[in-house]
């Protein structure tokens, strides 16, 4: 890629230059102080270049074709599926998945994008990007379920919502705000979980809860690195810089703020094991879900309005 071969010809120069300071810095003062100088320039330079690498290679991870999807973690981690189909208004979007279960032993809702593996698969499921139909079931599924005191799970893995022109013209910003606005004074827990790509506001419009999780190597994002570098370098090569300053990891997402807690993934990534990155997963939403039902209603929905209306405030002294 172009940024590491920049990255490594600078540091191809610099130990050029060490080198020859080197040479003839015994007893000099002024050369020892540019010694030290360049050895902290390749230290950064090398810190800089393995953050890139980090911060990419967890995209591609995210972007694997073998991860586990929606219906995965539901063979895995539910019983009992029951799907829910249409919005009531225009029709069924397959890209969303809808429908009641059981996860161990209690009544839940469970919501979530779905990708395909082929090629038939991915054209049908439109490559996991919701129409607005999709996020209008999606919401009426969520109200269903907050009529039966049902708690909701919504696993995310999209590149954001489809930005065709039907999709304007049913109204998808529409579709997506009034699914903001729904979900954040929903009378029951809700769990989000960001399994591969979270992507703008395709993935906001089911990811308001109490709880936001991301799996070990998932990304959260306005936009993806490519269309990042796109903008700002001009350049879509340049994806691994972007990937590193735009700070869309999860640990990185955990520092801020926006989300509440990390899911480890089997060794290799969650892609190479289904099962056991279900239970990884059943296991921390057990949990979350056990310390949002010891809130009362009151609290639970405070609790939520204060989480989103603190994210991505900064101070700054003085």
């Amino acid at each position: 890629m172009e940024a590491g071969s920049n990255a490594d010809q600078e540091l191809e120069r610099i130990e050029q230059q060490i080198a020859q300071l080197e040479a003839g810095a015994s007893g000099n003062e002024e050369a020892q102080r540019q010694l030290r100088a360049l050895h902290e320039r390749v230290e950064g330079l090398r810190r800089q270049a393995d953050a890139n690498v980090d911060a990419w290679k967890r995209t591609e991870l995210a972007r694997h074709a073998q991860r586990p999807y929606t219906l995965d973690y539901i063979q895995h981690m539910f019983t009992d599926f029951s799907e829910i189909h249409g919005d009531r208004a225009y029709g069924d979007d397959p890209a969303m998945i809808c429908g009641m279960a059981r996860f161990r032993g209690e009544e839940v809702l469970v919501v979530g994008t779905q990708k395909g593996r082929d090629t038939k698969q991915k054209i049908h499921r439109n490559f996991g990007m919701p129409n607005p139909e999709g996020y209008r079931k999606a919401i009426r599924a969520m109200q269903m379920a907050e009529k039966f005191g049902r708690p909701i799970f919504t696993l995310i893995d999209t590149p954001g919502a489809y930005p065709g022109l039907g999709a304007e013209e049913r109204g998808q910003g529409e579709a997506i705000a009034y699914n903001l606005r729904e979900m954040s004074r929903l009378k029951v827990p809700i769990i989000v979980t960001v399994t591969g790509e979270g992507g703008s506001g395709g993935a906001l419009a089911i990811a308001v809860g109490d709880r936001v999780l991301m799996l070990e190597n998932s990304v959260y994002s306005v936009i993806s690195p490519e269309g990042c570098a796109s903008i700002m370098w001009r350049d879509a090569a340049k994806r691994d810089l972007a990937a590193q300053a735009m700070k869309i990891t999860a640990p990185d997402l955990l520092g801020f703020g926006i989300i509440d807690a990390i899911v480890p993934e089997p060794e290799g990534g969650a892609h190479t094991d289904h099962a056991k990155m279900g239970e990884l997963l059943g296991n921390v939403l057990a949990e979350q879900l056990a310390e949002i039902k010891k809130l009362t209603t009151a609290e639970m929905l405070d609790a939520r309005y204060k989480k989103f209306r603190n994210i991505s405030q900064f101070y700054r002294e003085g």
